[in-house]
C-alpha cells in the first residue's frame, strides 16, 4: 500500500515541479485569493500570479490584467470546487474570445490526483504534508 501511497505523491510533486518552471518563465497563475497565492508560495511557486476573486474584481477586471502581461497562456489554477470549475470555464472562455489561450493542464492533473480530497488551492499543502505523514507510519 505504501508504494501506490508514494507513486501518488510523486505524481503530485511532478506536476508541481512543471508549474514551478512554467511560473518562472513568467507565465501567470491565476488563483480565487489571497491564501491561494500562500500556499503556491509554500509549494515553491513564486512567478507572477493574479487573484481573480480579491477587492470584488469582475471577470472582466480578471481579463484586462491577463491582458497586460507578456505571457502568452495564463495558467488557470482555480479551486477544485464547482464555484472553481464554473470560474475556470468561464475565464478560459472569455479570454479565447480575446485571442489569448489558456492553460488548464495543472488544473486538470491536480484535480485528477486530489479527488475530492481537497477542495481549493490553499488545501494542496497541508495535504501533501498529511500524505507524506501517512507514508512515514506506514514505512
Amino acid at each position: 500500500m505504501s508504494v501506490k501511497l508514494q507513486e501518488h505523491i510523486d505524481k503530485i510533486h511532478e506536476v508541481l515541479e512543471k508549474l514551478i518552471a512554467d511560473s518562472a518563465k513568467g507565465c501567470p497563475i491565476v488563483v480565487e485569493g489571497r491564501k491561494d497565492l500562500q500556499a503556491l508560495e509554500q509549494l515553491g511557486i513564486v512567478g507572477p500570479a493574479i487573484t481573480a476573486k480579491t477587492s470584488r474584481k469582475s471577470v472582466l477586471d480578471v481579463i484586462a490584467e491577463i491582458e497586460t502581461l507578456p505571457c502568452s497562456r495564463p495558467i488557470l489554477l482555480l479551486d477544485f470546487d464547482r464555484r472553481g470549475e464554473e470560474l475556470t470555464k468561464r475565464l478560459s472562455r472569455h479570454l479565447e474570445t480575446s485571442k489569448i489561450k489558456t492553460n488548464t493542464k495543472y488544473w486538470r492533473d491536480l484535480r485528477a490526483y486530489v479527488g475530492r480530497d481537497v477542495k481549493d488551492i490553499e488545501g494542496l499543502p497541508t495535504y501533501l504534508l498529511t500524505l507524506n505523514r501517512k507514508l512515514r507510519e506506514r514505512l
